[in-house]
């Protein structure tokens, strides 16, 4: 078995709230996001980018997911682990899907691209020995937080939030999928 698949078959994220520094240098997390932009685009739209947070701005984030969460009400989403992910953080890459006018390809198509940039700088940041993990989380989907919070235009959304640090080389593993139930061979 290759590097490469040995290391996507035993792949495991890192819980962000253990993530600390260091965390990766400028030029560490442009190659990263070199890597993540190789990812499947129907028709080369680039319909997604890049919001590096760095810890002051993931501080500045938590109060204004706290204060949203607040106002929400505890019935709707509970408000310190709404904001904790950006009160632990050290380093997270927000990948905004950025949508293109295009006829030619289906607008689901983009969203896909987007998904696949957040799952390649996951495990780009993994295989290079970081702790990461996906999270969105009920404050990147509100408006007000993404327009307020992270200057998002009225058509984007947070496809991700890709939070990198250093974490411990070994976590325990979850129990996965049972692939033999969820899959149908199709032969005519």
């Amino acid at each position: 078995m290759t590097d490469a698949l040995s290391f996507l078959k035993t792949r495991r994220s890192r819980p962000a709230k253990i993530l600390t520094g260091p965390v990766p240098s400028k030029t560490a997390l442009e190659e990263l996001l070199i890597i993540a932009a190789r990812s499947p685009d129907h028709g080369k739209l680039e319909p997604w980018r890049f919001i590096v947070l760095k810890q002051a701005a993931l501080r500045r984030l938590a109060i204004l997911a706290r204060s949203l969460a607040e106002t929400a009400g505890p019935d709707v989403v509970d408000a310190n682990k709404t904001s904790r992910q950006y009160e632990t953080g050290t380093l997270a890459v927000v990948v905004v899907e950025s949508p293109k006018e295009c006829h030619k390809f289906p607008e689901i198509e983009q969203t896909y691209s987007a998904g696949a940039v957040c799952l390649s700088l996951l495990n780009a940041s993994l295989a290079s020995g970081w702790g990461a993990n996906w999270l969105s989380g009920w404050a990147s989907h509100q408006q007000k937080f993404c327009s307020e919070g992270l200057s998002l235009e009225p058509h984007e959304r947070v496809a991700g939030i890709i939070h990198i640090g250093t974490g411990p080389a070994e976590v325990p593993d979850r129990p996965r999928p049972d692939v033999y139930a969820l899959t149908n061979w199709v032969n005519s």
